[in-house]
């Protein structure tokens, strides 16, 4: 999908599932907007979650 420098963002989705969001942004009194900002910044400030891997035959300790 092309990235443009417009400052909008363009997804398309499942029809259905587009509806049953809007159904529930609307019960919690919020519009898509305020959403994915909410959902981007906490994304942006998490930042990168390392994937944790446990080879076998090791403990906790890592013995």
């Amino acid at each position: 999908m092309p990235k443009g420098t417009s400052g909008r963002v363009v997804i398309e989705m499942d029809p259905q599932l587009k509806s049953d969001l809007y159904a529930m942004l609307s019960l919690q009194g919020m519009t898509m907007k305020e959403w994915f900002m909410q959902n981007v910044t906490k994304a942006l400030d998490d930042g990168p979650q390392l994937p944790l891997a446990f080879s076998e035959g090791l403990n906790q300790d890592g013995e």
